[in-house]
């Protein structure tokens, strides 16, 4: 039986918060230590560094809504998850448990104080999400993607440590390709991207601005977008009339070496995205998802902007003449495509799994 130290990983079962709870768990392993995830059931569809014996499906639920049946639903599902939990810390006695965000970390992390392990939460994300700022003040450490993110709380911030966000290997991979800028009358290739809740807009505004541009620039377009199916058939009537050379799908498994690939992305601006195009190094134009609480995308996508490595735009001004401007001017100036990914890549990290796997060892006095 394997005695090496355990390390329970805890992550919402979304590749957001999964992603960089394997990278870690790949370090860690390559270190001599075990892990085990808790999550909840949507993480068995993932494929990975976790099988399904080494996943522990813990009850939980998200705050929906602010009706007192669905706050008791939520209240009797976390309960519920705490009681799995404290079973999970008598069963596998972790030296510590890491939580990645997402409402599936609470009973894990709670089970944990309770039980006397050290917790410590990472978030990727420019500002805390809830259930990590719930779980903040109960934690031994706090990792941050982002510099400052606890700056204005010195309580929290004197236990927060800027990491970065672990990549998965085929990130860094990605990262190793370096950026070419496109040649003035050569292919232009362009990445659109949404996610499960974006990709609707960019079906709805991509292809209007795609029909704004000069025909010369038609020409050079190779154009791949994240299209859901069904909004295909009206996206793909347009780029057939225009005779652009697009590749439309709803899902891209190889995303990494596409972002790797292409000279400009279109995208909305989860943390996720936004780590890998600073690991990558790749400009973007990138929209944040309105009407989120936190408002964490708007956050997000700062910190590109703020770095010159992308250009922000709030839905209510993305319309097929602005976006269409963006690109026209950004194809026309590929010094400036080459400018924006090296600042892109100065807000990268790529040695983060190391130096959260650092943070874990000490906090868990491995």
């Amino acid at each position: 039986m394997d005695t090496s130290p355990l390390i329970l990983l805890a992550a919402g079962g979304t590749g957001g918060h999964l992603f960089p709870a394997e990278a870690l768990g790949v370090e860690l392993i390559r270190r001599g230590l075990r892990v085990r995830l808790a999550t909840d059931s949507r993480a068995l569809r993932y494929s990975g560094l976790f099988s399904k014996d080494t996943i522990d499906v813990v009850p939980s639920e998200t705050v929906r809504s602010r009706t007192p049946w669905s706050l008791a639903y939520t209240g009797a599902m976390l309960i519920a998850g705490t009681a799995v939990s404290l079973n999970l810390m008598r069963r596998l006695r972790p030296k510590a448990v890491v939580g990645f965000g997402g409402y599936p970390t609470l009973p894990p992390l709670l089970a944990a104080k309770l039980f006397g392990v050290p917790g410590i939460i990472h978030d990727a994300n420019a500002v805390l999400g809830r259930a990590n700022r719930f779980l903040a003040r109960h934690v031994s450490a706090i990792a941050t993607s982002l510099p400052g993110v606890l700056d204005r709380d010195p309580a929290l911030a004197s236990k927060t440590t800027t990491v970065g966000t672990p990549m998965r290997p085929a990130i860094l991979a990605a990262a190793g390709v370096n950026y070419v800028a496109p040649e003035p009358a050569g292919p232009f290739r362009l990445l659109v991207v949404g996610g499960s809740q974006g990709a609707r807009v960019m079906a709805d505004i991509v292809p209007s601005a795609v029909e704004r541009l000069e025909p010369a620039l038609w020409n050079r377009l190779v154009l791949t977008q994240q299209v859901r199916e069904e909004d295909m058939a009206r996206v793909r009537a347009v780029y057939d009339r225009l005779e652009i050379n697009a590749e439309l799908a709803p899902f891209f498994s190889d995303l990494p070496a596409r972002l790797a690939s292409n000279h400009l992305v279109v995208s909305r601006s989860g943390a996720g995205t936004v780590a890998e195009l600073a690991a990558i190094g790749r400009p973007s134009i990138l929209v944040p998802l309105p009407g989120s609480i936190d408002q964490d995308q708007f956050a997000n996508a700062g910190v590109l902007a703020q770095a010159g490595g992308g250009l922000r735009i709030p839905q209510a001004d993305f319309t097929p003449d602005r976006l269409a401007a963006e690109i026209s001017a950004l194809a026309a100036e590929p010094a400036r495509l080459a400018a924006m990914a090296a600042s892109a890549r100065t807000v990268g990290r790529l040695d983060a799994a190391e130096r959260l796997a650092d943070l874990v060892m000490k906090v868990a006095g491995i």
